[in-house]
């Protein structure tokens, strides 16, 4: 049995085989993942792994038990890495999770946040997975086996998420003193388009500051990376959403400024039901020519892994025979025929399974694929963000030192203090202020004139920016979106919100503030109606 130097975790991956082996140890097991499906592992469950190479029965039991057993795959993914930090911690410490303290925990807390001698020191935001991992678990293992449970915080069920109650418009949250002070301080960052653009073509393109591509850069998914990074600030979904699209749920660009789309429930969070959202013209050009079936990346990930027999090797494979855009159902291939299947219940592990037949050999209907023509897998994307900012950062050294005149230590202050960079989560901030600055602007143009009597009475009646912002980030109360962006976007002036639009959407404000004027500047529009009816672009 190899020794580990630390816990490590792996996730059970029902969709491939696994590899051939001859070590009677395993093999005496029989088909070790028919076994582990009995023993109530699914698709992306964890197996949590010490330092002595065994696994902590206990502890992996957590996560096919119970409520946390309900839940997604991304879900168990950030617990079981919040818990595999604890349990190293605990080593370091020399005590074992079923005898922790609250003493330990606050000590972990120290470590995690301020302690000078942790090098990889956190955000107190940050922090909130692993307090909600340890609340969780805890409270989880005090139930059923009667471990102590050291977490100084109010109950928690496996939700994640403390007690809410509802009140008039506004909920309050139960006290929680093992949260970071630090941790209800959103970090709210956003990026002006042109900044975004050429973040995108240094990072995902190849190009340099100057503006020229570097010599030998092969950038064989920069169509598929381009779209992606597109689609998240055009459309404002959040990662997962967006990367468990399938092919058949865009719609074709056309002349509109924005195509209509259906978010289904599964892929949401929280996934109680779906939604509408809509996809600017230009990203729905960037994705098609992605797809392209003669020039696109996507085909030809696809082709190589026909003819490599890659996709007749999957495991749990639905063949899709059709679908029908009017009722979101598909028909899936079954003993006794086609078997309708609605969109909205195809939680993303679904998804990447679904497949149509070709005359070259089956073909995923998942649209984000890796180079293996698999589809790409949601956690992943992080891993392209990343990258990419790790070349934006050496092409800000190349700029400030291109002979290489500077030490190592100089090179690598230069790269650290780099101004240009983004995550996943920064293009959806940036699509929030940047409809808050289109909103902002239309209800200033359409209340003029009217007294605050009447001002009032309409933002009743039909909602205010940030009812209509809510909408369009698919949160299910304003609330939500106030408490994110209120106090960021609060103090900007509109010349500057008014810079993140480009011509196209700046012409379809315009229009918008043309049509108010035509009707006297007393026509209240909802966002979603303005936006069906070709207006704010």
């Amino acid at each position: 049995m190899d020794v580990l130097e630390h816990w490590s975790v792996d996730f059970y991956d029902f969709t491939v085989p696994l590899p051939p082996t001859d070590d009677p140890d395993i093999l005496r097991f029989g088909d070790l993942l028919g076994r582990a499906a009995r023993n109530g592992a699914r698709h992306g469950t964890p197996v949590i792994t010490s330092p002595s190479g065994r696994p902590d029965p206990r502890i992996n039991l957590f996560f096919r038990t119970g409520r946390m057993a309900a839940h997604e795959a991304s879900t168990w993914r950030r617990y079981a890495y919040a818990l595999i930090v604890w349990l190293d911690f605990l080593d370091v410490i020399g005590t074992s999770w079923d005898c922790a303290s609250v003493r330990d925990v606050e000590a972990f807390k120290d470590w995690r946040i301020t302690d000078l001698r942790n090098d990889e020191r956190i955000r107190p935001t940050s922090f909130d997975t692993d307090r909600a991992a340890l609340n969780s678990f805890y409270s989880w293992a005090s139930a059923r086996y009667g471990v102590f449970n050291p977490v100084p915080t109010v109950e928690a069920d496996d939700s994640d998420e403390a007690t809410w109650s509802p009140g008039p418009g506004y909920m309050q949250q139960r006290w929680d003193p093992l949260r970071p002070a630090g941790s209800r301080r959103r970090q709210v960052k956003w990026l002006l388009r042109a900044a975004l653009e050429q973040w995108r073509n240094i990072g995902l393109r190849g190009f340099d500051f100057d503006g020229l591509r570097r010599d030998g850069w092969r950038g064989f998914n920069e169509d598929r990376d381009c779209a992606f990074v597109d689609g998240l600030y055009g459309t404002g979904l959040r990662v997962r959403e967006w990367a468990s699209v399938l092919d058949v749920e865009l719609p074709a660009s056309g002349g509109e400024r924005m195509g209509e789309a259906w978010l289904a429930a599964k892929c949401i969070k929280g996934g109680e039901e779906g939604r509408k959202y809509w996809i600017p013209r230009r990203v729905l050009q960037s994705v098609e020519g992605y797809a392209d079936p003669l020039e696109g990346s996507r085909a030809e990930v696809i082709r190589r892994a026909q003819r490599r027999g890659g996709y007749d090797r999957l495991r749990g494979v639905r063949i899709v025979t059709g679908h029908n855009p009017r009722t979101g159902e598909l028909y899936i291939e079954g003993g006794s025929g086609p078997a309708a299947l609605a969109l909205d219940v195809l939680a993303p592990d679904e998804r990447r399974m679904l497949f149509r037949r070709t005359p070259a050999g089956l073909e995923p209907l998942c649209l984000w694929l890796s180079v293996n023509g698999l589809p790409k897998k949601v956690h992943s994307w992080e891993d392209t963000f990343a990258d990419a900012n790790k070349r934006v950062a050496e092409a800000w050294v190349r700029r400030a030192d291109p002979d290489g005149r500077l030490s190592k230590e100089e090179r690598e202050q230069i790269r650290r203090e780099c101004p240009l960079w983004a995550t996943a989560h920064m293009c959806r901030h940036s699509f929030a202020l940047k409809w808050f600055s289109i909103l902002s602007l239309l209800e200033e143009r359409r209340l003029e004139g009217f007294t605050p009597e009447e001002i009032e009475d309409f933002r009743d009646q039909l909602g205010d920016t940030w009812l209509q912002l809510a909408i369009l980030l698919g949160h299910n109360h304003p609330d939500t979106t106030r408490e994110y962006y209120l106090e960021p976007f609060t103090g900007l002036q509109l010349s500057y919100l008014m810079s993140l639009l480009d011509d196209d959407e700046q012409a379809g404000v315009d229009s918008l503030v043309r049509i108010f004027a035509r009707h006297g500047g007393s026509t209240i529009v909802p966002v979603a109606a303005a936006v069906a009816t070709g207006g704010a672009r």
